[in-house]
C-alpha cells in the first residue's frame, strides 16, 4: 500500500474513531457504541441542530441513549457538526487548489511561449539591424533585402507552394485535415501568431480564462484558455455544436463525413453567419473539420476553409452571401489531473472587409469584436453548463436551464433574422414613402420562421404575415452598456403604449386592436415590473420577464390598455468586467400562459462599439448611419461637428421592430411602424445626447444636468438650510460657507443617500443625490416615475405615517433601519433614515427630504 492510501485509510479510521468518542462539557471522554452513534447520525440527517426538547424526546424514543446526559448529547451534535464543516471545508479547498494547480500549469505553459516570442523577436531585431547596418554601408546592394522580404513572404504564405490536390481522393483531405491541425496547434501552444492581452480579462481559478487577441497578422484572430469541470469528449460535443452557443450561426450543414485511419473523422461543413447590421451582407464559410485525439490523450477539433489555394472540392454557393475564410481554427481540449478539462480556443477568420461600407469596418478588422462574440462566448457557455450539470447554479421557477437556454436562442435567431431579412426566409422589401432612413419588410409565409402551430395562434383566417421595420445609427462617445441599460430600465422613455397594446392583440384570442387611431393621448402604461428568469455566472446575459401594468380604461377604446402586457426579454452585454462587448436588448410580447412553444416576434436594439481610428477624419456627427454613407468621403455635407475628437468612441446601433398583420391592415401597419421607428430613433437621439460624454463619467454626467438647473441650487440651500434648522447641525462639512453651486456639489457627494419627495397626494421624488440615484438604481431623467411608497417597504411605510404628524409640526424625525427597495427591485438596507421638512424662501413647506444612512445592497 502506498504512503497516500495508506493516509487515506489512517484518516478515516480517525474520523470514524471520533464519530464514537466524544468529550462532555467537564472535559471527560465519552465512548459511544455503534448502536447510539447510527441513531445520532439518524437525527442528525433529519436535523442537524436539534433543540433541547428534541433531543430529550430522542432519549425517552431510544433506549440505548437512556445512558447519555442530555449534555453529552448536546456536545456530540455540536461535534458532529464541526466535523461536516471541516469535511466540506477540505472538499472545497482540494478543488480550489486542483483549479490553481491546473492555472498555474496553463500560466507557466503562456510565459513559456512568451519567452520563444521574446526570443525570436530579439533575433529578428538583431538581424535587422545587422541588415539595416550593410545597407547603409552598400546603399546599391539590395540582395539582403530582397532575401528578408523573400523570407518574409514565404512565411506568410507557406501554403503558396502547396501542390495540386485530388478534390475527390480522401487523402488529400487527410492532407489539408493535417496541415491544419500542425498550424492549428502552432497558434494555440506556439509563437505563429503574435498574441496580446485582451483589456478587461484577467486570469485567475475563478475567472473565465486566459483572452488574448492577435495583432499585425493576416485577418483577425481571438484565442482564450480556460478551465472546465467537464469531461474532453462533453466539452468537444458542445463546441462543435456551434448554433447552441454562436449567436451569430444561422445554418450548418455537415454534407460528408470521412473517417480516417487514426480513429478521427474529416467534415466537409457549410455555415452561414448573420450579419450584425441593416448595411452589410451576410457571410458563409465552406469549411473542412478535422477531430482527431492526440497522444496525449487530449481532443483536437481543427477547422479551416477549403480555398483553391488550400485544395479540396469546391463548396456550394448561395446567392446573397460573401464568402469569408476561416484560417486554421479550432479547439484544444486536455484532460486535467483530478478531473476536467483545459481548453485552447483559436478563432482566426478573413471576413473580407472591402465590400462592406467603411464606416463599419471596423467590425471586420477588429479582433476584439471577434474574441467577444465567438471565443469568449464559447467558453462561457461550457463554463455554465458545467456549473448548471454540478448544481453550482440555481434557477427559479419550474424550467430546466436547458428550456431558459432554448428561449435565449430562439430571441437572438429571431432578432437575426429580423434584421438580415433572408429573400430564402420569405422576406420581401416594400417601397419606401420618399426617405430611407426606414427599411420595411414583409414576409407572407412565416411558417419558415415561426413554425405552423404558431402562425395558426398569431393570424386569423384572412390570412396575414410578418412585418418588420428596421434601420441603423452611428453613436459617438455613446457607452453600449449604459445605453442599453437605460432602454432596459426605463421603457416608457421611448416606446409606446398603442404599439404596445398592438403587439398584445397578437396574442389575445378575440381582442383586434386596430390600427387607425392607434396612438391614443390618455393611453399609457403604468410601472414596469422586471420579473428575473435566468441569468449566466457573470451575468453577461439576463433572461427576465417585463410585465406593464395597465391603467383602468374609461371607454371601449381602452379596455385593452386596461389589461397588463407581458414581454420576454433577453438582456446581454452589460457584464462591466468585458468592456468592449456588443451589448444588446431584445424583447418579444407573450401572453399570461406563456408556454414553452410560445411564438416570439423578437424586436430590440443591438449597440457594436467601433474601434477608434486615431489617423481617420472625424466623421459627422449624426445619427443616421444611411446619411452618413450617402456623404461619402467627398465630405462636401459636413456638419460643424466635425471639429470633434477623432478619438472619441463610435459605435452602430441597429434598431429592428417585428409585428404581425392582417392582409387588409397591411399597408396601415406599415404606416404604422415606419412612424413608430422614427419616433423611437428621436427618443434614442436624445437619451445618447444625455450620456454621451462618457469620457466624465456618470457622476459627473448626472452633476451636469443638476447644474443645468437653477432650481436645483435653490432646493440644495433650502435642503441645507431647513436641515440646520430643525437639527443644529451641517448636513455637510463646509456648506455653510459654500452657496449655488458648492453647497450643491456637497449635498451630491454626500455619503448617504439623500432625496427630496413631494407633498402631494401621491407623492413622487423630485431630485436625489448620486448615492441616492445609486440606491434607487435610476438616472435623473427618470427619477420622477418612481413613487416613495414603491420604494419603503410596509414597516417603513407604516413609520413614515406614524412620525408623519411630528415631522410636520416638529419638523424633523427619525426612522428605524429596515429594507427599501430600488428600482429594479433589489433590496437595500439602511441603518436608519432621517426625515424632515423643507421650508422655501417664505417658510412654507417645499417637500420631505430624506436621508438614508450607511445604506447597502442586501
Amino acid at each position: 500500500m502506498s504512503m497516500v492510501a495508506a493516509t487515506s485509510v489512517g484518516k478515516d479510521k480517525l474520523s470514524s474513531a471520533s464519530a464514537m468518542v466524544g468529550i462532555d462539557a467537564a472535559g471527560k471522554y465519552v465512548r459511544y457504541t455503534p448502536e447510539q452513534v447510527d441513531a445520532l447520525e439518524r437525527v442528525y440527517n433529519e436535523c442537524p441542530k436539534p433543540s433541547s426538547l428534541r433531543r430529550q424526546q430522542l432519549i425517552r424514543e431510544c433506549p440505548i441513549l437512556s445512558n447519555i446526559e442530555p449534555k453529552q448529547i448536546k456536545v456530540w451534535f455540536q461535534n458532529r457538526r464541526c466535523r461536516e464543516k471541516q469535511r466540506k471545508e477540505a472538499s472545497r479547498l482540494q478543488t480550489v487548489n486542483r483549479k490553481l494547480s491546473a492555472m498555474n500549469k496553463l500560466l507557466m505553459e503562456e510565459n513559456d511561449r512568451l519567452q520563444k516570442q521574446v526570443s525570436q523577436l530579439v533575433y529578428e531585431n538583431g538581424y535587422m539591424r545587422q541588415q539595416l547596418h550593410h545597407t547603409s554601408a552598400a546603399t546599391t546592394d539590395t540582395s539582403c533585402e530582397s532575401a528578408v522580404t523573400s523570407g518574409q513572404r514565404g512565411q506568410q504564405n507557406p501554403l503558396s507552394q502547396n501542390p495540386p490536390r485530388d478534390a475527390n481522393n480522401p487523402a488529400s483531405l487527410l492532407a489539408i485535415a493535417e496541415e491544419t491541425l500542425a498550424e492549428f496547434l502552432s497558434k494555440a501552444t506556439g509563437t505563429s501568431v503574435e498574441w496580446v492581452p485582451l483589456v478587461g480579462m484577467k486570469p485567475g481559478p475563478d475567472s473565465i480564462g486566459i483572452i488574448a487577441v492577435s495583432h499585425n497578422c493576416s485577418g483577425v484572430a481571438a484565442r482564450a484558455c480556460g478551465l472546465v469541470s467537464l469531461e474532453p469528449t462533453k466539452v468537444a460535443e458542445i463546441l462543435k455544436d456551434r448554433p447552441s452557443w454562436f449567436s451569430e450561426c444561422r445554418r450548418l450543414d455537415v454534407l460528408s463525413i470521412i473517417p480516417t485511419g487514426n480513429g478521427g473523422n474529416i467534415e466537409l461543413m457549410y455555415m452561414q453567419t448573420y450579419a450584425p447590421t441593416t448595411i452589410a451582407p451576410a457571410r458563409d464559410f465552406w469549411t473542412l473539420r478535422y477531430t482527431t485525439a492526440l497522444d496525449d490523450g487530449s481532443l483536437v477539433i481543427c477547422e479551416r476553409s477549403l480555398t483553391p489555394s488550400t485544395g479540396g472540392p469546391a463548396g456550394p454557393t448561395t446567392p446573397g452571401f460573401v464568402r469569408a475564410e476561416m484560417l486554421p481554427s479550432g479547439y484544444l481540449v486536455r484532460p486535467c489531473e483530478g478531473g476536467g478539462s483545459m481548453i485552447h480556443i483559436v478563432d482566426h477568420v478573413d471576413w473580407d472587409a472591402w465590400n462592406v461600407p467603411e464606416v463599419i469596418r471596423p467590425l471586420y478588422e477588429s479582433p476584439k469584436v471577434l474574441a467577444h462574440k465567438a471565443t469568449i462566448t464559447a467558453l462561457r457557455h461550457i463554463r455554465q453548463i458545467a456549473l448548471e450539470l454540478s448544481g453550482e447554479v440555481s434557477f427559479t421557477g419550474s424550467r430546466q436551464p436547458a428550456v431558459l437556454r432554448t428561449f435565449s436562442q430562439r430571441l437572438s435567431r429571431g432578432f437575426n433574422d429580423a434584421v438580415n431579412g433572408f429573400v430564402d426566409d420569405g422576406w420581401t422589401l416594400l417601397s419606401n414613402d420618399g426617405s430611407d432612413d426606414v427599411t420595411i419588410a414583409v414576409n407572407s409565409s412565416p411558417d419558415k420562421l415561426l413554425g405552423t402551430h404558431a402562425s395558426m395562434a398569431l393570424f386569423s383566417a384572412l390570412g396575414g404575415g410578418i412585418l418588420c421595420a428596421k434601420a441603423s445609427m452611428l453613436l459617438q462617445n455613446v457607452p453600449p452598456a449604459l445605453l442599453v441599460q437605460f432602454l432596459r430600465e426605463h421603457r416608457s422613455e421611448w416606446a409606446d403604449s398603442g404599439v404596445d397594446a398592438y403587439s398584445a392583440s397578437s396574442f389575445r384570442a378575440h381582442s383586434q386592436f386596430g390600427v387607425p387611431g392607434l396612438r391614443s393621448n390618455t393611453g399609457f402604461w403604468g410601472s414596469q415590473i422586471i420579473l428575473p428568469l435566468a441569468h449566466t455566472v457573470e451575468n453577461e446575459e439576463l433572461l427576465e420577464v417585463v410585465r406593464l401594468e395597465g391603467h383602468h380604461g374609461f371607454n371601449q377604446d381602452e379596455l385593452l390598455l386596461s389589461r397588463d402586457m407581458y414581454f420576454l426579454q433577453l438582456c446581454t452585454g452589460v457584464d462591466e468586467n468585458a468592456p468592449g462587448a456588443c451589448a444588446q436588448l431584445v424583447f418579444a410580447p407573450i401572453d399570461e400562459s406563456f408556454a414553452d412553444d410560445a411564438p416570439l416576434l423578437a424586436s430590440g436594439f443591438r449597440v457594436t462599439p467601433l474601434e477608434p481610428k486615431t489617423n481617420a477624419p472625424a466623421s459627422t456627427r449624426t445619427l443616421d448611419l444611411a446619411s452618413t454613407l450617402e456623404i461619402g468621403s467627398s465630405g462636401s455635407a459636413r456638419s460643424a461637428n466635425d471639429n470633434m475628437n477623432s478619438t472619441g468612441t463610435r459605435s452602430v446601433l441597429t434598431l429592428a421592430f417585428q409585428f404581425a398583420y392582417e392582409n387588409h391592415l397591411c399597408d396601415s401597419v406599415a404606416v404604422m411602424a415606419r412612424q413608430y421607428v422614427r419616433s423611437v430613433v428621436a427618443s434614442v437621439q436624445r437619451v445618447a445626447m444625455a450620456i454621451a460624454p462618457s469620457r466624465l463619467g456618470c457622476s459627473q454626467i448626472g452633476m451636469k444636468q443638476a447644474n443645468a438647473s437653477p432650481a436645483a441650487q435653490t432646493l440644495a440651500e433650502w435642503v441645507s438650510k431647513s436641515y440646520r434648522a430643525h437639527t443644529g447641525n451641517e448636513l455637510a462639512q463646509g456648506d455653510c460657507q459654500g452657496g449655488g453651486d458648492g453647497l450643491l456639489k456637497l449635498i451630491w457627494h454626500h455619503s448617504d443617500a439623500i432625496m427630496c419627495c413631494s407633498l402631494k397626494a401621491s407623492p413622487v421624488f423630485s431630485f436625489a443625490n448620486q448615492a441616492g440615484l445609486d440606491m434607487l438604481e435610476t438616472t435623473l431623467i427618470a427619477l420622477q416615475e418612481i413613487r416613495i411608497e414603491s420604494v419603503l417597504d410596509e414597516a417603513g411605510r407604516k413609520a413614515l405615517c406614524s412620525e408623519f404628524n411630528k415631522i410636520m409640526q416638529q419638523g424633523f424625525a427619525r426612522l428605524p433601519g429596515g429594507i427599501c427597495m430600488s428600482s429594479m427591485g433589489r433590496p437595500v438596507s439602511y441603518e436608519e433614515a432621517v426625515v424632515w421638512k423643507v421650508l422655501d424662501e417664505d417658510d412654507s413647506p417645499h417637500c420631505l427630504a430624506f436621508m438614508f444612512v450607511n445604506w447597502s445592497f442586501v
